[in-house]
């Protein structure tokens, strides 16, 4: 069976005294249970393997109940307690601070791992209790170097059906993949994740944002045209803390224009960005090869499946990812981790206005330049990690 990375990370990490609780965090259906299953096995310790995904089960009595029987399998040795998707418990942080801490208190070897799909709500109750006693490993979409050796995935497979895993053997049908695409994860993500964080009003206007958002990725668009575009969609105030719940699920984001100034960077209109390519050819309801035959398209497609990427990198190595615009001059991608910042055009065949990186680099001269699809920096290269993002 095939391992991710993240596999390693959290063995290394189990394999230490205990001293942090160990988050796995990351979008829906990308493997997290996988992972941490494969990760303990490894390890060959007792383990006590929980659920909270049934919805009868969600309560504080429950909870302290399965720790106690992880509690007791540690009094022959060092135990794992492993809970999937704790941000179904109502109140879930406070009661395992409470847990934990007992156990710190008394000696007692049980290590423990939290996992979860809505990152909105584990972050919600980590800021609120847990600060200092956890540390969390992502859980990102798959990238082309992982679907390449687990599916045998090409190049256009890749830009085409992303990287969520469960898909793969679905592939051959591209309706049933389509389904299983909406009923799996999309709706999922929107009903279950975003919906149980907080109250949104207008639950059909966050479903057309996605869809809307999702089919022009990589592509500016304003709150303005959006308004436009969609019924019922009050102001734009609305659609920005809209598209801010659907950022914060690893579903689409705005990209925010390069600026010195953050007032500035604020105020511009977004450049649309899915977390995973696969979002963008769902919503937008195309067969493969009109979006891969026509340049266009397939041009837009490259430039997500790279802004993906590096969306997936930032949140992984701490960097933030923009684009950049003045005038008729514009460059793909701006990154920048600390005082470290480079841009990124892409060659994607997309008929787009020349020079961007020259006047950008008068800009920022301290810049690092870099043009993905070129002979030194092919777009197969950067996908599989190879190439440094940074000076």
């Amino acid at each position: 069976m095939f391992k991710r990375k993240l596999v390693a990370q959290l063995t290394e990490r189990l394999a230490e005294p205990r001293r942090f609780i160990q988050i796995v965090a990351g979008p829906r259906q990308t493997g997290k249970t996988t992972a941490v299953l494969q990760a303990v096995k490894e390890l060959e310790r007792h383990t006590h393997f929980v659920s909270a995904d049934d919805p009868s089960l969600h309560s504080a009595e429950w909870l302290r109940n399965e720790w106690e029987q992880a509690r007791a399998l540690a009094k022959s040795g060092e135990a794992i307690l492993v809970i999937d998707e704790i941000q179904k418990i109502k109140g879930w942080s406070s009661i395992v601070k409470l847990l934990w801490d007992e156990d710190s208190r008394w000696l007692s070897p049980v290590k423990v791992v939290l996992t979860g799909s809505s990152s909105l709500l584990l972050q919600k109750g980590l800021s609120e209790s847990l600060m200092g006693r956890f540390e969390i490993l992502y859980s990102p979409h798959w990238n082309y170097t992982e679907c390449k050796e687990a599916f045998n995935y090409s190049l256009e497979d890749f830009l085409f059906f992303g990287g969520y895993p469960g898909a793969a053997t679905l592939i051959k049908d591209e309706s049933r993949w389509a389904r299983y695409m909406g009923m799996s994860i999309v709706e999922p993500t929107i009903s279950q994740d975003i919906l149980m964080m907080e109250e949104v009003r207008k639950p059909a206007l966050l479903r057309a944002l996605f869809m809307l958002g999702s089919g022009y990725s990589a592509q500016e668009l304003s709150f303005t045209k959006m308004l436009g575009q969609l019924q019922d969609a009050g102001n734009t105030v609305t659609l920005a803390h809209y598209l801010d719940l659907l950022g914060k699920a690893n579903m689409l984001t705005g990209l925010q224009n390069y600026s010195g100034s953050q007032i500035r960077a604020r105020k511009s209109s977004p450049r649309l960005m899915v977390y995973d390519t696969s979002l963008m050819t769902y919503a937008d309801g195309a067969n493969r090869r009109r979006l891969l035959d026509n340049p266009t398209d397939r041009g837009r497609l490259v430039e997500s499946a790279v802004g993906a990427y590096l969306l997936s990198r930032g949140k992984e190595e701490g960097f933030d990812v923009y684009w950049w615009r003045e005038r008729s001059h514009e460059v793909d991608f701006v990154i920048k981790k600390g005082s470290q910042l480079t841009a990124l055009e892409v060659k994607s065949g997309r008929v787009k206005n020349a020079g961007g990186s020259l006047v950008f680099k008068q800009r920022y001269p301290e810049a690092l330049s870099l043009i993905v699809g070129s002979a030194n920096y092919g777009l197969e290269d950067f996908l599989s990690g190879n190439k440094p993002l940074f000076l």
